[in-house]
């Protein structure tokens, strides 16, 4: 397989540039390894993990093709959401069961434990649990439909109005809400890093800025290859999300698209004391399309992260305008939550790709004997990405497990429609969920 596309990621990653500078290590030779791991996100890294503690004594590498914490594992929200969160629904839920909400507990439990392992602090994950927020009258129809829901399932959850709202936020944009206990927010870029570091204590080789250009097949291993070394082993886990169809797996069944973020520079103690609120939350909009805030105080200060926007990517590549174009829809959605902090600059704007399958499926399994495929997380990064990384491999080392056995139920893509209606289809149907998100939004 001669690789057809490298990542290609837009902006600064946010939470990354908050961090030190790391030193990189990328692979400068030739060597031999009883498991690859290609990609070190979520799903990467927690493959990596589950790998070496299947396989005592077996050498695992990990091959990252940017900086661990630049990529997507950089990039997005960080809530590791335990509960349904369907992004193609109207209000989170389709299609979704108890099974799928046991699967994002084992990934939080399992990145938990890695935490603990390796000695991370609550910043990088902690359970803090979430709220959907809710700026209008259908976000509030949404909720309602949403706590229905929860209800059937025997989930706890928390009905808020808008003076709680204000209590825990310090704006008043917000009629009403839905609080939920499970959720574990992150810093995920110092996630990443502090796993990675971690693995490679444990004797586990991590190396980025070492992008994989081919991936052959010599005899009953797989050699790949990248501008300046080579790995060659028996058994590889591709983790690397959409791009698994520049490896030329699951052509025509994944669907791309960029999300877009803005984060604040660090608010003074006047601005601080302004907005009032709790230092510490995260609002996910109740109607999917609409605007996901956070509010942080630790690495870097406080700050607060607006993510709102979506646009078609089947290149899975953006330019550094188009973020410009989007960033006074950051700005609007900004200055109607926090009128109080009038003045606050955006320090960090970036884009970061997502991968969605038509059916909700993953791109998951053995894909040629002795390849394993553990993408396609469909919007659900943190929770899905690292359930997928275990789950491929238990598969590939021949364990069964709960990881396995949620997997071994689960359809494979559909194929998407042809090319010409999706870049017509695709488009307008983003937006027209965008603008009918209304005030959420």
């Amino acid at each position: 397989m001669k690789v057809t596309r490298l990542p290609k990621d837009t902006g600064p990653a946010a939470w990354n540039a908050l961090l030190d500078p790391a030193t990189p290590n990328p692979l400068e030779t030739k060597i031999t390894a009883d498991w690859l791991v290609i990609g070190a996100g979520f799903a990467g890294l927690a493959a990596a993990r589950r790998l070496a503690q299947n396989n005592p004594g077996d050498s695992v590498v990990v091959l990252e093709a940017t900086d661990i914490g630049e990529g997507p594992v950089g990039r997005n929200s960080g809530f590791m959401i335990d509960l349904p969160h369907v992004l193609t629904s109207g209000d989170y839920t389709d299609g979704t069961d108890a099974g799928d909400i046991q699967a994002n507990r084992l990934a939080i439990d399992f990145a938990l434990e890695a935490a603990a392992e390796y000695g991370l602090p609550e910043e990088a994950i902690a359970i803090r649990g979430k709220i959907n927020g809710a700026a209008g009258a259908k976000g509030l129809r949404h909720n309602e439909t949403y706590a229905r829901h929860l209800e059937a399932l025997g989930e706890p959850h928390e009905m808020l109005d808008a003076a709680a709202m204000h209590r825990i936020t310090g704006t008043r944009y917000y009629r009403g809400g839905l609080w939920t206990p499970g959720t574990a927010m992150l810093q995920p870029a110092l996630l990443a890093r502090g796993v990675a570091k971690g693995l490679a204590s444990n004797r586990v080789r991590v190396h980025d800025q070492s992008p994989v250009t081919r991936l052959v097949r010599e005899g009953a291993a797989w050699a790949a290859e990248t501008p300046k070394g080579a790995v060659t082993a028996p058994r590889v886990v591709l983790a690397v999300n959409g791009h698994v169809e520049s490896f030329g797996g699951f052509e025509n069944r994944l669907m791309h698209v960029m999300l877009y973020a803005s984060m604040t520079r660090a608010l003074s103690g006047e601005e601080i004391t302004a907005l009032g609120g709790e230092p510490r939350w995260g609002i996910t909009p109740a109607d999917p399309m609409g605007t996901t805030v956070r509010r942080i105080a630790d690495t870097g200060g406080h700050r607060i992260i607006i993510r709102n926007r979506c646009t078609y990517a089947p290149g899975m590549a953006l330019e550094r305008a188009d973020i410009g174009r989007i960033a006074a829809d950051h700005d609007r959605s900004f200055a109607a939550r926090f009128p109080q902090l009038a003045g606050v600059e955006m320090e960090y704007r970036w884009a970061g790709r997502l991968c969605l399958s038509r059916n909700g499926a993953p791109a998951f399994g053995e894909i040629e004997p002795g390849l394993f495929s553990a993408c396609c997380q469909n919007g659900l990064g943190a929770a899905k990405g690292t359930f997928n990384g275990v789950a491929a491999a238990d598969l590939a080392s021949g364990v069964e497990s709960a990881f396995v056995a949620h997997q071994r139920v689960q359809p494979e893509p559909v194929r998407l429609p042809p090319k010409p209606l999706m870049a017509i289809g695709a488009p307008a149907t983003i937006r027209w969920r965008e603008l009918a998100a209304g005030l959420e939004l």
